[in-house]
């Protein structure tokens, strides 16, 4: 086991970076014995992510000030040794997360259903609700482990970074071996538009998927772009309120000599409602934004009467609302920029690659990358057995 790192300092900044240059030196060797390490490993590789900044959080309080109580992250508790956990998530182990490009949540951890509604003590007995158990039962039990001093705070602070970037290592493995199979195929082959839809249509009905509909849409703008004399604006965080970016809505089209923005882009996984469009008014007036189009895209089905609603509102506002069918609108583009198909495609699988975790998980991203191998070989296999 690597020997203990001493900190000169108690900063929580400190005491992170420490157990990090401590993690890289000692990278493929446990901090922990087995049956604590397998707790450790089960939280950082479960799907559901809210346990591991949870316990940074805590260990990093403890760290900072020893004479905390670990087993309290709520000041609502009250008494001796409380702390907010939620401070020390947000306020160091997020940003540490981020800039390390650790696998995690995008958000605090305090804010998770199973931690949010929690305000006693961590400790056995504890009903934490939320899935899979095992994730709450661990997380308890590693909390209990160090109030005991069964097991240092720091020792298995340093694990869930070692497994953080362990499993990091992994996910960018695995899309290096996939993006190499696809490497021979690009550079012999191009899809049909078709194929291309039915890739994307496989793609978007994967759980997790509703940031992939602006992504398609950006995809789409970049590779026309020198046929429009548009382009769109880079991304905003997937999590972050319009108000808040300045943004009217989830892509914003701007032409290339003016830079002023002519096209909004709202992307919806549900129905358009009058409601949707009124809020859309409200923010174009709010911003005092003079724009072409408003275009909503949608993946459900398109009500004849807010289609109509919608149309109505250019004699009043100069605005053209549209409501466009998702995939009907990717058709039309690729049919449209025929030529452009393949420069589509490879846009798209640049903009999903290169979102943060948060915004599409690893898992997204490489079962596109996965897809996309499957229908080139598919599509490569068709072809040579027509021409044998």
């Amino acid at each position: 086991m690597p020997a203990k790192t001493q900190s000169p300092s108690n900063s929580p900044a400190d005491i992170l970076d420490l157990v990090y240059k401590r993690v890289l030196a000692n990278l493929n060797e446990s901090f922990l014995n087995g049956q604590f390490a397998a707790l450790v490993e089960f939280v950082c590789r479960c799907s559901n992510l809210a346990g591991t900044r949870f316990l940074m959080a805590c260990l990093l309080a403890k760290l900072s000030h020893p004479e905390l109580d670990i087993r309290k992250p709520y000041t609502e508790i009250g008494g001796t040794g409380v702390y907010s956990g939620r401070y020390y998530d947000e306020t160091y182990v997020g940003p540490f997360a981020f800039k390390h490009e650790l696998p995690v949540n995008a958000t605090t951890s305090f804010l998770t259903p199973a931690f949010r509604t929690n305000k006693t003590s961590i400790a056995p007995g504890v009903q934490l609700v939320g899935r899979p158990r095992q994730l709450y039962v661990n997380v308890v039990e590693l909390i209990t482990l160090v109030h005991k001093d069964i097991v240092a705070a720091e020792s298995i602070l340093a694990e869930i970074v070692r497994w953080l970037l362990l499993i990091r290592e992994e996910r960018q493995q695995r899309v290096s071996t996939l993006l190499a199979a696809l490497a021979p195929s690009q550079n012999d082959s191009s899809l049909p538009a078709e194929s291309i839809i039915t890739l994307i249509v496989q793609h978007l009905a994967l759980p997790k998927s509703a940031r992939l509909p602006v992504i398609m849409v950006a995809a789409a703008y970049q590779a026309a772009q020198k046929h429009l004399g548009e382009r769109p604006l880079p991304l905003q965080g997937h999590n972050a309120a319009d108000r808040q970016t300045g943004a009217l809505g989830d892509l914003e089209i701007i032409l290339e000599d003016e830079n002023r923005v002519v096209t909004v882009y709202e992307m919806k996984a549900k129905r358009i409602t009058p409601t949707d469009i009124e809020i859309a008014l409200q923010k174009i007036a709010e911003m005092n934004y003079k724009i072409d189009n408003y275009i909503f895209i949608t993946t459900d089905k398109i009500d004849d009467d807010v289609q109509e609603y919608s149309a109505s509102l250019y004699a009043l506002t100069g605005i053209e609302f549209v409501i466009l069918d998702c995939i009907g609108f990717l058709r039309h583009f690729l049919h449209l920029f025929y030529r452009a198909r393949m420069t589509f495609l490879e846009a798209y699988q640049a903009l999903v690659i290169s979102e943060p975790d948060s915004a599409i998980n690893p898992s997204l991203k490489e079962a596109f990358l996965s897809l996309r191998v499957a229908t080139e070989t598919g599509v490569s296999q068709l072809i040579q057995g027509e021409e044998e």
